[in-house]
This record gives C-alpha cells, sequence and structure tokens, in this order.
C-alpha cells in the first residue's frame, strides 16, 4: 500500500515538472508575443484528440462541470496568468502562485472535510519562502492589476483542483481530462481573437515543435496525470506538489540557458522540497483494531 502511494505521488508529480519546462520552451521556440495563442493550441487539440480516443461524451451534469472544471483549471488560470506575466515580473507572479497549496488547503477543509493542520499550513509558507528565494528579485516591481491577476489565477486554479476531487466521475480519467482540456481552450478562443488577433501566416518547424511539445507533452499528458492524482490523493498535497514547477524551471534555466544558480536558489529549492516532504507524509495512520475479549465462562459451565 506505501508503495503504490509513493507511486501516485512520484507520477503526479511528472505533471508540474513538465510544466516547469514551459518557460525554457517559449522562449526558445515560439513566436514572441502570443501567449493566448500558445494556451489554445496547448490545450484545445489536445483535449480533441483524448476525446477522439477515448470515444466518450459527458453525460447528465457532466455538462456543465466539465464547461466549470475546463475553465477554472484551464481556460479562466491561463487567461489569469496571461494578465500577470505581462504586468509583473515573473518571480513575483511565481510567489504570488505559490501560496496556491495554502488556499487548496482552506477550501479542502470547507469543501471537502480534510482536517487544516498546522503542519499544514506551516509547509505551506515554507514553500512560499522556498519560491521567492529560487525566482523572485530585490528590484521586482509591483502592479496592482498585475498581483489582483495573479492571485485570482491561484484561487481559481486551487478551486479547480478541489472541485476535481469533490465532483467524481465514473468516466476514466483521459476522458475527463479531455473534457476538461476543450471546455478550457474553447473558453479561450474569443480572448484570444479580441486581443491578439488572427494567428501568424507562418509558423517555423521550431514553432509547430514548440506547439506539438505543449500540447501532447504539456497538456494530454502533464493534465491526464494531474488529475489521475486528484482522484487518488488528498487535493491538498496535489497543490504542493504545484511547487516543483518554479525549481524545474529555475534548473533548466541553469542548463539550458546557462542562468547562473546563486546559494538562495539552492537554499530555496531545499526550502520547498522540505515543503513538499513535510506536506507529504510518507505514512497514514490506521486505526487501530480494538481488542477481542474472550467472554468469561463461569465455574459451572
Amino acid at each position: 500500500m506505501l508503495n503504490n502511494r509513493i507511486g501516485v505521488v512520484l507520477v503526479t508529480a511528472l505533471a508540474p515538472s513538465v510544466w516547469g519546462t514551459t518557460y525554457v520552451v517559449t522562449t526558445e521556440l515560439l513566436p514572441p508575443g502570443r501567449p493566448l495563442l500558445a494556451a489554445v493550441l496547448r490545450a484545445l487539440p489536445a483535449g480533441l484528440l483524448l476525446v477522439a480516443l477515448t470515444r466518450r461524451l459527458p453525460t447528465g451534469d457532466w455538462w456543465w462541470r466539465a464547461l466549470v472544471l475546463g475553465t477554472l483549471n484551464i481556460g479562466a488560470f491561463l487567461a489569469l496568468l496571461f494578465i500577470a506575466a505581462y504586468r509583473l515580473p515573473g518571480g513575483v507572479a511565481a510567489t504570488v502562485g505559490a501560496i496556491q497549496p495554502l488556499v487548496a488547503a482552506g477550501l479542502s477543509a470547507g469543501l471537502l472535510g480534510e482536517r487544516l493542520s498546522a503542519r499544514t499550513a506551516v509547509a505551506g509558507l515554507a514553500g512560499v519562502a522556498g519560491v521567492s528565494l529560487l525566482v523572485l528579485r530585490a528590484n521586482a516591481a509591483l502592479d496592482t492589476i498585475g498581483v489582483l491577476a495573479a492571485l485570482g489565477g491561484t484561487v481559481v486554479m486551487a478551486t479547480g483542483v478541489v472541485l476535481s476531487k469533490r465532483w467524481r466521475s465514473s468516466a476514466p480519467v483521459l476522458a475527463t481530462t479531455g473534457w476538461q482540456l476543450v471546455a478550457g481552450g474553447l473558453v479561450l478562443v474569443p480572448l484570444l481573437f479580441l486581443v491578439e488577433g488572427l494567428p501568424p501566416a507562418g509558423l517555423s518547424p521550431a514553432n509547430l515543435t514548440g506547439y506539438a511539445y505543449l500540447g501532447l507533452i504539456g497538456a494530454a499528458v502533464a493534465y491526464a496525470l494531474w488529475f489521475r492524482g486528484i482522484r487518488l490523493l488528498p487535493a491538498t498535497q496535489v497543490s504542493f506538489l504545484g511547487l516543483l514547477s518554479p525549481v524545474v524551471a529555475t534548473v533548466i534555466g541553469w542548463l539550458v540557458l546557462h542562468q547562473p544558480l546563486t546559494p538562495a536558489q539552492l537554499a530555496g529549492a531545499l526550502l520547498v522540497l522540505g515543503a513538499l516532504i513535510a506536506a507529504i507524509p510518507r505514512t497514514t495512520r490506521q486505526p487501530v483494531p480494538a481488542p477481542v475479549r474472550k467472554p468469561v465462562c463461569p465455574a459451572a459451565c
């Protein structure tokens, strides 16, 4: 049982680790200044592919539930992330996003009945501190709209994680992942044309490679692993795994882009990993069965 649980945690952790490569793929392979195009091409084709592979459509309440979850987990989240990225330094946006485990813990206590422990709260604060050491710069400027957008993105993503746990579907996880990707992509399409206009006429092989990676690996595979983890693990623990994204992004920046890695960033990475270990205990306490008492036989029996 313990080995199975550790395996689920490690497989789920692959999703935010993959998302940590998004920055280098975007900067090195995609055309500049088209984040909403990247979001749509990341979500919609991947969702249609999963729906085609599973041949399952939503039924009953899952038509509107898929729309709500797709909007929260993908559509609204990516739109708010886009606003925050344009109005804030990346370090500020990532630090604000690091409060997501604490938001998810509070929502889980109210909607799922999960206990909000002091250990979870301390681990959440340690995660925020670790991410800030990783990515926050002393000269980072704040913008009210940008900060509100980053906070909004954090809240909608945490809400999406908790509602994904609360609303259980009997459909395969690939099918429910496809529904959400399609819904989130469709929500973003009007915003794409309103803000960025028509896609560019010509895309280079590098652009196509980047979009293919973000769609197949960054969306179809990563979101399927993420939603599988939500089914099998407590929602708060899954949210803590999201802290791996800035860690992986920092390491990839050092390895691929030759960005310097400071002692403060190393300390931040260790602090994040410590928060993850504290938030995801290796064992789960099982109730101890009461001893079975044999009936006392009277001497006359």
